[in-house]
């Protein structure tokens, strides 16, 4: 599995009510794509027009071909890409070390 971690700033004066609902529209096109396993988009407590976006994927390739190279990210980014103040720094990451608490494991 591949973690896809994206840092979404928004521009200043967008409200995030409205980041946040689009989100949920694209949320459908992102999780259509081959390869795709969850996704989750976090808002930042001390940063309130920042977001973190953690996407897993199978394989790299899933998320650097299978969807940047796709109609279906055209539609993401129109719907998306206006609302950040830059393109999103992404990077992606694979497992190394995972543990959890009992309290977590009872969720």
């Amino acid at each position: 599995m591949i973690l896809e971690v994206a840092i979404l700033d928004l521009k200043p004066g967008l409200t995030t009510e409205k980041f946040e609902t689009t989100f949920k529209i694209a949320s459908t096109i992102i999780a259509s794509i081959p390869g795709y396993i969850s996704h989750e988009l976090q808002r930042c407590i001390e940063t309130p027009n920042r977001y973190i976006l953690l996407v897993r994927w199978q394989k790299l390739e899933d998320h650097t071909i299978g969807f940047r190279q796709s109609p279906e990210y055209q539609q993401w980014r129109s719907l998306l890409h206006h609302f950040y103040q830059s393109f999103p720094t992404v990077e992606h990451y694979e497992v190394v070390l995972h543990n959890s608490s009992n309290h977590e494991q009872e969720k």
